[in-house]
């Protein structure tokens, strides 16, 4: 992954063909005060390959796996934490080589050929992530 910054602190990543999406975005270097784990994913293009979408039924995830090379028409989410570790939360919109379009909760997906991304972090603010009766991992964002 190349990685810039610039001065109000927005990271500009461009991530690599074979590189694990979700991966990249939690190891994703933010700032370290007074939370390293609070971020807005603002925008995303490029193409994604192994998709693997969820839509929340009310107690699970149902998961549609889509191996072929999409184009990543936008992504959208925030970088928060469980207690343990990061946790990422993205929405996806792809385009098929036919120009149909699908999306949702992105689980997981490797980049294919680049993703070039924009994350802005949050100074200030904490997303904390915990998990409700349903067994989704609930926002929870408040100041340290």
């Amino acid at each position: 992954m190349i990685l810039v910054e610039d001065t109000l602190r927005s990271r500009f990543a461009r991530m690599m063909d074979g590189e694990s999406f979700i991966e990249q975005l939690t190891s994703l270097p933010l700032d370290p005060t007074p939370d390293p784990d609070a971020a807005v994913v603002a925008s995303g293009v490029g193409m994604l390959r192994d998709v693997h979408i969820g839509y929340w039924t009310g107690d699970r995830y149902k998961e549609t796996i889509f191996c072929e090379p999409l184009e990543l028409l936008s992504v959208q989410g925030n970088i928060g934490h469980d207690g343990t570790k990061r946790v990422v939360h993205c929405h996806v919109t792809l385009a098929r080589e036919d120009g149909s379009v699908v999306g949702g909760h992105l689980l997981s997906a490797t980049v294919h050929n680049t993703v070039e991304l924009h994350v802005i972090p949050l100074p200030g603010v904490r997303m904390a992530r915990r998990r409700e009766p349903t067994g989704l991992m609930a926002l929870y964002p408040e100041n340290p």
